[in-house]
């Protein structure tokens, strides 16, 4: 026996298919899977086949149009063919997330492309299929323009395909995102936004802090929140966590601090929490400002902090920040507000500003270098 795969179009009205799959049977033929894309010109049925070995590719095509199929295109596959549809795109997506620039040879197994090429400019006709060519809008700018002999490609395919390109530019924003921080004393952390895949790394975390710092971070005796908050935390509606990784080796490397911002309105609500043995070493103010200048882009007004009285390591690290602050006491709790202002000008470093190499300014005196992508 003989794998096959076999692509026809087939009028949508009752009964056509199974015409089809008679005059196959009638040869010998077992459809093993099969595909329905749904055109304007009626559904392309994609199947795959396991033939006798003396059926030949002129006598699978004579039976398909038999069989009341049309637009036939019919090619050996082999067993790698076996695996379904859903299957292969997150096997692909798992390639992607990681190695984000492998996009055009994601694209070119996911759809058998001969050609994939990456464009500076956007498409002419971006969101299309003509044919044996797609273009690809690339959400990080460009296009991506797929050839390939035959079949002519599905809009079902073009469907996949911007799923992946998309997949894609948000992993690749990710990394972009990704720095190595290096603190006053010598110290390496990286700092990356969080996802919902931190959450055992964030527990871990909270395990490794004391009660007294947990205690500063949520103003209750809460020692461990549930899987289900740390998520909400970690991936917030509006907002961003930031995460801060022991050395430069990213996810890898075990969670050393956390610090939150929580959109709500037209103001953030920031909080931090710094594994003890990481604590007084400019870690915090350094993620704080990171927070700060993620709020600004944001177009927040104000972001406020709710910090116990007695944490003074907290208090000193706001006035390290040479801004404005209003303060207004409830019992034991200190609710401090700091109004946003814009950013000085390029090249003109912030008041009490960093030493800063291909990077956005951070506090702690320390240096930022970007993340080189994996791969």
């Amino acid at each position: 026996m003989a794998l096959w795969r076999i692509r026809a179009t087939v009028d949508d009205r009752p009964g056509y298919l199974s015409v089809l799959t008679a005059s196959l049977a009638l040869r010998g033929v077992n459809i093993l899977s099969v595909q329905v894309h749904t055109t304007e010109a009626g559904a392309v049925d994609d199947f795959l086949v396991d033939a006798p070995e003396h059926v030949t590719e002129a006598e699978l095509r004579a039976a398909v149009e038999r069989g009341r199929g049309r637009d036939c295109w019919v090619a050996r596959s082999e067993a790698r063919g076996l695996a379904d549809e859903p299957t292969r795109v997150v096997g692909l997506a798992g390639r992607l997330v990681r190695d984000p620039e492998a996009t055009g040879a994601a694209l070119r197994a996911l759809l058998g492309a001969d050609i994939v090429t990456w464009r500076p400019t956007p498409a002419a006709a971006p969101g299309g299929v003509g044919g044996t060519t797609m273009a690809l809008a690339d959400p990080a700018g460009g296009a991506y323009e797929l050839r390939r002999r035959e079949p002519s490609f599905t809009p079902a395919e073009y469907a996949r395909a911007q799923a992946l390109v998309e997949l894609a530019a948000m992993l690749a924003r990710r990394d972009t995102d990704r720095v190595t921080l290096v603190l006053p004393d010598g110290g390496e952390v990286s700092v990356r936004a969080a996802t919902a895949e931190d959450v055992p790394g964030v527990r871990e975390l909270h395990a490794a802090c004391s009660p007294r710092s947990r205690q500063r971070r949520y103003l209750s005796g809460a020692a461990d929140p549930a899987p289900a908050r740390l998520r909400r935390l970690l991936e917030p509606a509006r907002g961003v966590t930031l995460l801060a990784t022991a050395g430069s080796g990213g996810a890898a490397e075990p969670v050393v601090a956390m610090a939150n911002l929580l959109g709500e309105g037209d103001e953030a609500e920031a909080a931090l929490l710094v594994r003890d043995d990481w604590q007084r070493r400019g870690l915090g103010s350094a993620l704080l400002r990171r927070l700060l200048g993620h709020a600004d882009r944001a177009g927040y007004a104000a972001v406020l902090l709710h910090v116990q009285a007695e944490n003074t390591p907290m208090l000193r690290t706001l006035r390290r920040l040479d801004r404005p602050v209003a303060m207004e006491r409830d019992g034991a709790v200190l609710t401090v507000t700091l109004p946003l202002v814009p950013a000085p000008p390029t090249g003109e470093p912030a008041s009490g500003g960093d030493a800063v190499t291909g990077g956005p300014a951070v506090a702690g005196r320390g240096a930022v270098v970007p993340a080189r992508r994996p791969g």
